[in-house]
């Protein structure tokens, strides 16, 4: 299965219809969402062409493609307007003999990991900072943030296919190494 990996839209059309058209081009089977889907939250500045209507529209239109974990800034107010499930604090993926546990980031991340086998991995959003770090007991990964990215990185995603590869939103691989 080829996977798409995105966090932290937060209620950016611009940025959104971006991560679509990468994810058109990726022809990927799926697309994982990390939470944070359509409000910027309070210690964010608003992102580029922030409109949350407009992003319920595009992704909505997608559904049957979205797999997604609760974000901290995502309500049942937002899942009442989106058609595919968002409010599930984590979830396991088996992906090629790779046990994921993919969740947001506020409650469980490097510093509160959850209970993980050696070599397990721990993905998560919320940071809005790319990551692909051992932490011996785990590997821990982060795709960065789709709208408002930090320290510097790139508007960008990851994909699986067969390994790990980070991207910014035109397809361009960041090495992540």
């Amino acid at each position: 299965m080829k996977l798409m990996i995105a966090s932290d839209i937060h209620g950016s059309a611009y940025y959104c219809e971006k991560m679509i058209e990468a994810y058109k081009r990726e022809k990927a089977d799926k697309l994982l969402l990390l939470g944070d889907l359509l409000y910027h939250g309070p210690r964010n500045d608003l992102p580029k062409d922030y409109n949350p209507k407009a992003v319920i529209t595009m992704l909505n239109a997608m559904k049957e493609d979205l797999l997604c974990v609760r974000g901290n800034c995502d309500t049942e107010v937002d899942q009442m307007v989106l058609e595919f499930p968002i409010l599930a604090d984590y979830c396991f993926i088996e992906l090629d003999g790779h046990t994921i546990f993919a969740t947001h980031g506020h409650h469980h991340n490097p510093a509160n990991p959850p209970m993980l086998k050696k070599g397990e991995i721990l993905l998560n959003g919320h940071t809005h900072i790319p990551a692909n770090q051992d932490m011996a007991d785990f590997i821990y990964m982060n795709p960065g943030s789709v709208s408002i990215p930090k320290e510097n990185s790139a508007h960008g995603y990851m994909i699986y296919d067969q390994e790990f590869i980070w991207k910014d939103l035109d397809g361009n691989v960041i090495d992540m190494m």
